[in-house]
């Protein structure tokens, strides 16, 4: 797919530049960032000249995970990152993360809701999922605030750097925001449409900004 723009009522959601290498390095060095998401250790530019030079560009290219720059409308600073990563064909997993400057305003949530709606109307998506360690509640607030819903924890079900972790996960659907879903859909009889936990769901993890921090894989 060739890279493409979306807008939001505060923010421009554009694919990685290498001249947005220098920002993303610094906001990589957060230790809540680090924290949560599976970056090198330490992060040095290198690393994030790869992120913006090579990896956005070639998810966009291979038509497997679509990375957003998430920049303010008003003077184009970063304030985070967002991507939608194909897990299987309809199904596409979010993440994000927000630079610690620009945490605490809604600015993530707003662009999740841009990317999901993009995502429900041009990809085809019929499934997007989040997931993120236990105890990431900033990431987990972001998502829910979108939409999505919780639908338990997953043992074992993210590596973080060789060390598997436990992680929650959530769904939204094309309907939780009042769109067609491209396939029927048919809930089972009787179960929870809310996608609620009964203590022993099924889930995984990323990252998180409450407009905390991060959720995801970029």
């Amino acid at each position: 797919m060739e890279p493409l723009t979306l807008t939001t009522g505060r923010l421009v959601l554009s694919p990685f530049t290498p001249a947005d290498t220098d920002a993303v390095h610094a906001a990589c060095q957060d230790p809540a960032i680090q924290r949560w998401l599976p970056l090198p250790h330490p992060y040095r530019r290198e690393d994030a000249e790869t992120f913006t030079g090579r990896i956005g560009p070639a998810g966009w290219r291979e038509d497997t995970e679509y990375t957003f720059a998430v920049r303010l409308a008003d003077g184009g600073h970063l304030a985070g990152a967002i991507s939608a990563r194909v897990r299987r064909p309809g199904v596409y997993e979010v993440g994000y993360w927000a630079a610690r400057e620009h945490r605490g305003r809604g600015l993530v949530t707003e662009a999740l809701g841009a990317v999901a709606r993009w995502a429900f109307r041009e990809l085809g998506c019929v499934r997007m999922e989040w997931r993120a360690e236990v105890g990431n509640t900033a990431s987990r607030a972001v998502a829910e605030k979108a939409g999505f819903r919780y639908e338990g924890t997953e043992r074992a079900g993210l590596d973080h750097n060789g060390t598997l972790r436990d992680g929650w996960v959530a769904a939204l659907l094309p309907a939780d925001l009042g769109l067609p879903c491209p396939r029927p859909y048919l809930p089972a009889a009787g179960g929870r449409a809310d996608g609620g936990d009964n203590g022993d769901g099924v889930a995984g993890g990323r990252l998180g900004d409450g407009d905390g921090v991060v959720s995801g894989r970029v």
